[in-house]
């Protein structure tokens, strides 16, 4: 039993007795939820009931009939386990696709009320969490987007707190430290967290794993901090009046509670964290509760309270309305167009122009400053586009004249130093995509992906358009080493799925990929860009962005039909036209030479189109990177030349010769494939 005891906790919810029967009608939902579906974590959602009931009731900024409204406060659930919280939150303040049935199907084929909240089911759930610390981390995007957008709007129109709940897990995970110590350095006055010390983890009392001083911790990293009793009524108001009157710094409170509050022989303990509390439990703690109404039912009276609550941003939302619409015609178009996620005129032009300078003048340079290039080009007709770095901005080149003010605190600007966090840095940039009005983008080594990769998908999985800008693609990077030199995780991140990866060949395709990454804004992007030059390999235009096809033919060089095709991205397209070259000279073999640059584009084109680029001869593949899954093109890995084993320090010219990735090597395997 907790420290805190159940018998305590609950004398001092009944304190409040509006309170306390409103957040019974919480916690009777939660529980019914879990029970129904035999499945499920009854227990947050019982402790954090009357912080929920206090924020909703009092605090938050809302309209239940208008969810979408831009300047709402967002509710972020870090501790995604408790969603039967939120759905019951959503459904007791009427949004409208939070039925009862929904609440009556919790974790069941094609509810929306998924085991963790998923963006994009129900109407009300901000971002996707579950996985611990990711939603705190997204919480800080929001914020961060909430002080841009008020900074390019005006607070008339651009003026909300982001709340967050938050458990000891959260705390615990590394993405959970790389937020705070973002949001304290930066000053996120708006950011509140809601933190609830219950002392229990899934393998018993927190003290097994888990001794930090967490208000001190979080003192040192800048924030304003808390302490209230989480079944308190009034403690917790006072703690949320005063935390959204300190505009400087983010604001934790540390709400001490019992999980599972009301069950007599549960609470304070493990058993009420992940499994329901079985039928017998479950009427027992009701009883404890004073509740008696059947399962999924609320008395009249406090669903009206509750509807009540759900409403009562109604007439906020429409002086904020009026408002808009009184505001400059130019800054309402602008607001319109930026929260509804479309481009401006503007861009097409900008691609335009950008492509018509790239054939007036070919570039031979890397695919990271092929990059910054395009940024250049694109950055100023794009005022949406944020930007950022995980303290690599001079080798990624993520920083443009357009997007180089530095967001500082108090001085909101478009360009993020995320410091040494890529995890944070990809959870936040998730955050900025899901608040809206916002397009980020944020830079690291390709092989620090892995660190990232848990946030890259959750964007896959939300369906959102964050910008993962991935520079020093392959052994191609030289000296640092194996350490740096990213092997497998090509193959990694194209396995997973409703995630765009762009490896391009050259300046143009890189401007390619650019293009089809800002205008996806319903799945993210991932450009992997390399450190050594490349030879501009399109030098006709054609007015067509050859990229969005995923693989296209590039150059048939020799006479006759085809006898071989070569498959390659990025760095080694050029590698293979090489070899190409040489095969027709030589050999006279006529060879198909095809850059490649998205996998997944490709897999999306009709079936003529991929066999038109494929051709029925033999191919080869070649890319610097494992060789895995290459097979689906080429049919055998002994047709890809790649690698088999991680990399070594070397320059690289001297890394592509020892691990054979060379047009010898190509013309080599060309030569045994075809018999000659």
């Amino acid at each position: 039993m907790s420290a805190y005891s159940s018998k305590r906790a609950l004398e001092h919810a009944r304190r409040d007795a509006l309170t306390f029967s409103l957040a019974n009608c919480i916690r009777a939902l939660s529980i019914d939820a879990v029970e129904a579906a035999n499945s499920g974590h009854p227990g947050a959602p019982m402790g954090m009931a009357d912080a929920a009931t206090i924020l909703y009731k009092n605090h938050l900024k809302f309209d239940a009939s208008a969810p979408d409204w831009p300047d709402r406060d967002r509710v972020v659930l870090s501790n995604g386990h408790a969603s039967a919280m939120l759905y019951s939150l959503l459904h007791l303040t009427g949004y409208e696709d939070m039925t009862k049935d929904q609440l009556r199907n919790f974790r069941q084929m094609g509810a929306i009320t998924a085991g963790h909240p998923e963006y994009g089911h129900a109407k009300g759930i901000e971002t996707t969490t579950g996985p611990l610390g990711q939603g705190i981390a997204s919480a800080v995007g929001m914020a961060l987007a909430e002080q841009i957008m008020a900074k390019d709007f005006g607070e008339d129109l651009v003026d909300h707190h982001t709340y967050v709940f938050m458990g000891d897990g959260c705390l615990e995970e590394g993405i959970g430290q790389e937020a705070i110590s973002l949001a304290g350095h930066l000053g996120l006055g708006k950011l509140i967290v809601l933190y609830d010390d219950n002392g229990i983890t899934i393998d018993g009392p927190t003290s097994v794993s888990f001794s930090d001083n967490i208000p001190k911790r979080l003192s040192a990293c800048g924030w304003h901090v808390q302490s209230c009793d989480g079944h308190d009524a009034a403690s917790i108001d006072a703690a949320l009046t005063l935390a959204k009157a300190t505009t400087d710094k983010p604001s934790l409170i540390a709400m001490k509670t019992v999980i599972g509050l009301g069950s007599p022989n549960k609470a304070g303990t493990e058993s009420c964290h992940g499994s329901p509390l079985g039928p017998e439990e479950a009427a027992a703690a009701k009883a404890a509760l004073d509740w008696t109404a059947e399962p999924f039912e609320i008395p009249g009276n406090l669903l009206q309270e509750w509807r009540i609550i759900g409403s009562k941003g109604k007439e906020a939302r429409l002086v904020w309305e009026s408002r808009l619409a009184q505001a400059d015609d130019a800054l309402q178009a602008e607001f319109l167009r930026r929260t509804a996620r479309t481009l401006p005129a503007e861009f097409k032009g900008a691609v335009a122009d950008a492509r018509k300078a790239l054939f007036d003048k070919p570039q031979k340079v890397a695919t990271r400053k092929a990059s910054q290039m395009a940024l250049e080009a694109l950055a100023p007709v794009l005022p949406e586009l944020i930007g950022g770095s995980a303290d690599l901005t001079g080798s990624n080149l993520t920083r443009v004249p357009a997007v180089d003010s530095q967001f500082k605190k108090g001085e909101p600007g478009r360009y993020i130093g995320y410091g040494v966090r890529e995890f944070a840095m990809a959870a936040a940039m998730n955050g900025m995509m899901a608040h809206g009005g916002i397009i980020p983008y944020g830079g690291t080594f390709m092989v620090f992906s892995d660190y990232a990769r848990n946030a890259i998908r959750l964007s896959a999985l939300m369906g959102i358009g964050t910008i993962y800008v991935m520079t020093h693609d392959s052994i191609g990077l030289g000296e640092d080493g194996p350490t740096h030199q990213p092997v497998e995780h090509l193959a990694s991140l194209r396995a997973m799925p409703n995630l765009l990866t762009f490896r391009p060949a050259d300046a143009l395709e890189t401007l390619e990929c650019w293009e089809l990454a800002i205008r996806n804004r319903n799945r993210p992007s991932l450009l992997a860009l390399s450190r050594q030059a490349v030879p501009q390999l399109r030098l006709e235009e054609n007015s067509q962005n050859l990229a969005a096809r995923g693989a296209y033919i590039l150059r048939h060089v020799g006479d006759g039909e085809r006898a071989l095709t070569l498959l390659a991205t990025g760095t080694e397209v050029s590698l293979a036209l090489e070899a190409a070259e040489k095969l027709a000279k030589d050999k006279g073999i006529a060879v198909a030479v095809v850059s490649m640059p998205s996998w997944e584009l490709f897999k999306e084109q009709d079936a003529d189109y991929r066999a038109s680029v494929l051709g029925t001869c033999p191919r080869i593949a070649v890319e610097a990177a494992a060789k895995f899954g290459w097979a689906t093109f080429v049919g055998d890995e002994d047709n890809v030349i790649g690698m088999d084993s991680f990399g070594a320090s070397a320059p690289a010219e001297e890394l592509y010769e020892a691990f054979g990735i060379t047009s010898d090597a190509i013309i080599a395997r060309a030569s045994k494939l075809l018999g000659l």
